[in-house]
């Protein structure tokens, strides 16, 4: 997992230098371009770029929700001074070409699109046929998501880049830009960098910049990265520690087994060192055998790791490449952990008394336990008190044969766990919180009035309208850049809805804030925010903090619709629309939509429930899946090991009470049956130590794109329980076997 952190890192890293991208960018209305100028001159810029940049719909020869387009203009002559695009097939623009556009790989790709195509595009309620030169990718796009969703969509969602010569006077934008971006010099300071930008902007309708931080494909991509650094350095602690026990216990009951051996090795003049050299040679074969198998199958996990994240991240020259230091590092935790547990088994070897080992080791006390006192011996047979006196009578044995298997049950219930938070996600998300059918976005602010032609719409019965505002919010020293959504009372559509299930009120005053937010700018229910509008007027004003919720997707603020536009100076104007529509009619809506210039996204919440289960979900639950196998595999080893070197060591035990009348049913419960109590004694520690880690696992998995919630459903204890009890049936049939076919005759020969 750590290969696989650094081969994105490289991956970005290179693509970002390679392709100039941006240190800082603003949005704004319309600038003219002799503004570039003094954008250079801000102290602290090392280089400026500005472009023209607007949604338009894409009118495909299919139904269902309308496709969408980002275009951004490219120079007429030479390439971007900033945030380049690297070709993947095809060519560049061709000077003077006016219907000449490179398309995003993800789109290309999704609809099967390559250069040589064409593709109508409806440009302010005008159709023009435009061809396809080339396929791109774009540091700023790794991760391309349409406006008003959460996900990519790459079948209704695409980047377009044309001249400047093509895109210019379509919205009247010939010798202006409405985008800027620059990059630093390395001493520069960024807020004062984006302070000057916004004082030299704001005349012309600039919408607040923000560094590299914030920008959409970066802040995902980040996210993701982090996320795999903190993986990357749990998991493997946590197997590796298993793996260390696991080695401790199994080679320290093989030493209790070989008591006669060692006394035999000793007494005819080895050393300490070589006996316990000959024993560490057990750890050394596994070791290296078990390092070798590791090292091949992380390197062949790793690429299809990273396989799966070129799916959803474009960058180039993403490939598996560990580094030499990485591959030597995990060797050598390996063995020196494995030679920590070995070291630890192998002392008692070495230092056994050559007269003591000669002796059979002094049986264990075979009388009541504290158990048996208690009253529970009563409630089984002679059989039963034989199992529980065994249990009982090497109790540190036992502890550790039952943390091995607790472990298992833990990495289960982690496991489990991601399953359970992922599915609480979504539920939440899309059938609570995103209830409306469709959700669209606007070009620009309009009146409310809006709502009355959304309404008419044959199909549609149910519209609400929300107003979203960039807002930079203060509170002592601390401050932070959000957008603040304003929603109707009593929405139905678009509701509030706490961690816990519970729906949150629209307050008539005031603002609700995400627990995340609230946590960075340090405040809580009553405290009072500084608000500065980056927007429309720019009003500063002190905002009520009426509540703080928990949820799981992005850094929210939400007011009430009325009150953000009181706030902000505004004339009820709306951003965009949330429709409940008739099932049978989206289609004939999809199809009315797209003749509106205005909407610039159309949104579904079950089209985005349904990428993010195939992407967000998918890595979320390949690595549930990896550690469910996992511990699997570690719970058949322990219990079978364990089974099968206390058969070895009870051998003539068993095969005196099988002379003695004991069938075969009866010795085969008592062996056992020991490690059936262990193993029932190991389930209750295994899910305390699974839920503690979940519990570490959720709050290392914060980022301000999304959140793992904590949840673990009962069915989660449930089905660890029962996946080892089945490993522990599927390891009892084998030992059970050989039991049946032991040779009592040679067993009993033994230690006369």
């Amino acid at each position: 997992m750590r290969g696989s952190y650094e081969s994105l890192v490289t991956a970005q890293q290179q693509f970002y230098r390679e392709s100039r991208f941006a240190d800082v960018w603003v949005s704004l209305v319309r600038a003219p371009e002799g503004l570039r100028v003094s954008l250079e001159s801000i102290e602290g810029v090392d280089a400026a770029d500005t472009r023209v940049t607007f949604f338009a719909t894409l009118d495909l020869d299919d139904s269902g929700i309308p496709a969408q387009g980002r275009f951004i203009s490219l120079p007429e002559i030479g390439r971007p001074a900033l945030n380049d695009i690297m070709l993947r097939q095809g060519r560049y623009i061709a000077v003077g070409a006016i219907d000449e556009v490179i398309v995003s790989e993800n789109f290309a790709s999704a609809r099967n699109y390559a250069p040589g195509d064409s593709i109508r595009v409806v440009i302010n309620g005008r159709s023009r046929d435009l061809d396809i030169v080339g396929i791109a990718i774009s540091p700023e796009h790794t991760y391309a998501v349409p406006p008003g969703a959460l996900y990519p969509e790459d079948e209704r969602y695409g980047i377009f880049w044309a001249s400047r010569e093509a895109l210019g006077p379509a919205f009247n934008m010939d010798g202006a830009f409405n985008e800027a971006f620059v990059t630093l010099t390395p001493d520069a300071n960024i807020d004062a960098v984006i302070e000057s930008i916004d004082a030299l902007l704001r005349p012309y309708g600039g919408l607040g910049a923000y560094p590299r931080s914030d920008q959409p494909s970066h802040l995902i991509l980040q996210a993701e990265l982090d996320q795999n650094r903190v993986t990357g350095a749990i998991i493997p602690i946590i197997f590796l520690g298993v793996a260390v026990f696991l080695l401790y216990l199994v080679l320290g009951r093989l030493i209790s087994t070989q008591r006669g051996e060692i006394a035999v090795l000793k007494a005819f003049g080895y050393s300490d060192w070589e006996v316990g050299g000959h024993f560490l040679m057990f750890a050394v074969v596994a070791v290296l055998l078990g390092g070798f198998i590791g090292l091949v199958g992380g390197i062949q996990l790793g690429d299809a790791y990273i396989g799966m994240y070129a799916q959803y991240f474009k960058l180039p020259n993403l490939e598996y490449l560990p580094s030499a230091g990485l591959l030597f590092f995990a060797f050598i935790s390996c063995v020196l952990g494995a030679f920590g547990g070995a070291i630890a088994a192998v002392r008692r070897a070495v230092l056994l008394p050559p007269a003591e080992a000669m002796r059979p080791e002094a049986p264990a006390r075979f009388e009541p336990g504290i158990i048996e006192k208690l009253g529970v011996g009563k409630l089984l047979g002679a059989t039963g008190r034989m199992v529980l006196r065994n249990v009982t009578r090497k109790p540190v044995q036992g502890f550790f044969s039952s943390l091995g298997i607790a472990l298992s049950v833990a990495i289960l219930t982690v496991g489990f766990f991601m399953f359970d938070s992922v599915n609480h996600m979504m539920d939440l998300q899309f059938r609570h919180i995103q209830r409306e059918d469709l959700a669209l976005t606007f070009r620009e602010i309009l009146p409310d009035t809006v709502r009355y032609d959304l309404a008419n719409l044959q199909g549609v019965s149910r519209v609400e309208t929300y107003r979203m505002v960039p807002a930079r919010l203060r509170f002592g020293h601390r401050e932070d850049e959000v957008v603040i959504q304003g929603m109707e009372l009593n929405a139905e559509l678009r509701r509030i809805i706490n961690a816990d299930n519970r729906e949150v009120p629209v307050p008539a005053t005031g603002v609700v804030l995400s627990a995340m937010l609230a946590d960075r700018l340090m405040v809580s229910t009553g405290d009072e925010l500084i608000v500065e509008m980056l927007e429309g007027k720019r009003r500063t004003a002190k905002l009520l903090v009426s509540g703080v919720i928990e949820d799981f997707l992005g850094v929210s603020a939400y007011m009430n619709k009325q009150a953000l536009w009181q706030l902000s100076g505004e004339a009820n104007v709306i951003s965009g629309a949330f429709l409940a529509v008739d099932e049978l009619s989206l289609d004939d809506i999809h199809r009315q939509l797209k003749q509106i210039p205005a909407v610039t996204g159309v949104a579904s919440p079950a089209t985005m429930l349904q990428s993010f289960e195939e992407q967000l979900a998918q890595g979320i639950l390949i690595a549930a899946g990896f550690l469910l196998g996992f511990a699997c595999i570690i719970a058949v080893g322990v219990i079978y090991n364990g089974a099968r070197i206390s058969l070895s060591e009870r051998g003539r035990e068993l095969a005196s009470l099988r002379v003695m009348g004991f069938h075969r049913s009866e010795v085969a419960w008592l062996l056992l049956g020991e490690q059936g109590a262990i193993t029932l004694l190991a389930i209750p520690l295994g899910w305390l130590i699974g839920y503690s880690l979940s519990y570490a696992i959720a709050t290392g998995l914060q980022t301000d794109i999304y959140r793992i919630p904590f949840v673990t459903e009962p069915r989660t204890y449930l089905l660890s329980a029962v996946l080892i009890v089945l490993a522990a049936i599927a390891s009892g049939w084998v030992v059970r076997r050989r039991l049946d076919r032991i040779d009592l005759v040679e067993v009993l020969k033994t230690r006369e």
